[in-house]
């Protein structure tokens, strides 16, 4: 069975879901390659897979989260310009197996992990 990838954003300083954020999935080899967009949905998650199985290629990917227009939207008092604008996370993906790559975000950090 392919593989696939899915994300989702949790605003930790606000203790809510990151809703209508941007995410760019990138494929990386001897470029960068775009290979989707999605907005986040109000559980902070993407409507479905980012990369579904259809598309699942083993290989190097960056999602990049456009976390400065999120932060700007929430209406939070932000430091101009932002410390944290576009967030890029380049992970492997080697297995055919389901890769879960959240975000968690602040205006002043983030973390990630492999998720399930």
């Amino acid at each position: 069975m392919p593989g696939y990838l899915t994300t989702h954003v949790l605003d930790t300083a606000r203790g809510c879901p990151a809703s209508g954020l941007q995410i760019t999935l990138f494929r990386i080899g001897q470029s960068r390659a775009e290979v989707a967009t999605s907005v986040t949905n109000a559980d902070g998650r993407t409507d479905g897979p980012i990369l579904p199985k259809a598309k699942f290629i083993p290989g190097t990917y960056e999602l990049l989260f456009h976390a400065g227009d999120y932060l700007r939207a929430t209406g939070q008092d932000l430091p101009n310009p932002l410390f944290l604008d576009e967030v890029p996370i380049r992970f492997g993906m080697a297995a055919e197996d389901h890769y879960h790559v959240p975000l968690l975000l602040s205006p002043f950090g983030y973390s990630t992990y492999r998720g399930s």
